[in-house]
């Protein structure tokens, strides 16, 4: 079923765990990511990131995540990642994406706060729920975000400023993760994460979840954070899939990668403490 994340944070705040946001690239990539939802009876956030418009229209995008959605057993949420702007957006809107983020994180405070706000205003006019993000998650070499830039952390001071005057629905925070492949795993700052939380009430989210280590992100998501999105490591396991031993068939290669995201995502509910979810 075709659902905002609303019903999916607000058990996930009852219950004290994340839910996996699973950016997909095609058809095949999403339909791995929904067929594990309904095998596990657990919520999805399948998520299209901007930046990826190069590689799928999202026209197409649409079509796939409605299409699977309205056909599944078990809650998703079609979401929009990483928004630059507002003509996408609204795009995005139109096109029937139930979540959508908006990415002005690169922006001074004040700017952040009013470009944010009139998206809300926008987007709740019309159902859909709104992300933003306050600090920056930096990325590396990914398809996630389209440029390289280096992480700047959330200021617990200025995060419930942020939510009471743009009126979002939920927060990306800049705790120590990065878009991208890492060297090595990533320090989290969680003695940061527990000061946003007491300044605010709406759910958290983490960006860059891939490669930050299943300890990291397991205390993430029971130490408050409700939406951990995930794009590289499924491309890292496909690949690892692919060159794991020769292969001459097409399908048999294309049966390996869809495994490759299936379990991977199976991983990630494990981790993310999501079997708490009462269907």
């Amino acid at each position: 079923m075709l659902v905002t994340t609303q019903e999916m944070f607000k058990q996930a705040e009852e219950g004290g765990f994340a839910i996996p946001s699973a950016n997909f690239l095609d058809y095949r990539m999403a339909k791995a990511f929904v067929q594990v939802a309904e095998a596990h009876g657990m919520p999805l956030i399948l998520s299209f990131a901007q930046s990826h418009m190069k590689e799928l229209d999202i026209i197409d995008a649409a079509s796939i995540g409605i299409h699977l959605a309205q056909n599944s057993r078990v809650p998703i949420a079609l979401h929009l990642d990483h928004g630059e702007d507002k003509q996408t957006i609204e795009r995005a809107i139109s096109l029937g994406f139930t979540s959508v983020m908006i990415d002005a994180s690169k922006q001074p405070f004040a700017e952040n706060i009013a470009i944010t706000k009139e998206i809300v205003d926008i987007a709740h006019h019309n159902g859909v729920v709104v992300e933003a993000e306050l600090g920056h998650v930096g990325s590396g070499d990914t398809l996630e975000s389209a440029t390289l830039s280096d992480s700047i952390y959330t200021e617990p001071a200025q995060a419930r400023e942020f939510c009471d005057k743009t009126g979002v629905d939920s927060l990306a925070v800049s705790i120590g993760t990065a878009h991208g492949h890492y060297k090595g795993v990533p320090k989290i700052n969680f003695e940061a994460l527990a000061q946003i939380r007491d300044q605010v009430e709406i759910p958290l989210v983490l960006h860059g979840g891939s490669g930050s280590g299943d300890d990291n992100l397991h205390k993430c998501a029971v130490s408050g954070i409700r939406k951990i999105n995930i794009f590289t490591d499924f491309i890292t396991a496909a690949h690892s899939a692919i060159y794991a031993e020769k292969h001459d068939n097409m399908l048999t290669l294309n049966r390996l990668v869809s495994a490759a995201y299936a379990e991977t995502l199976a991983h990630y509910y494990r981790v993310f403490a999501t079997q708490a979810w009462r269907a």
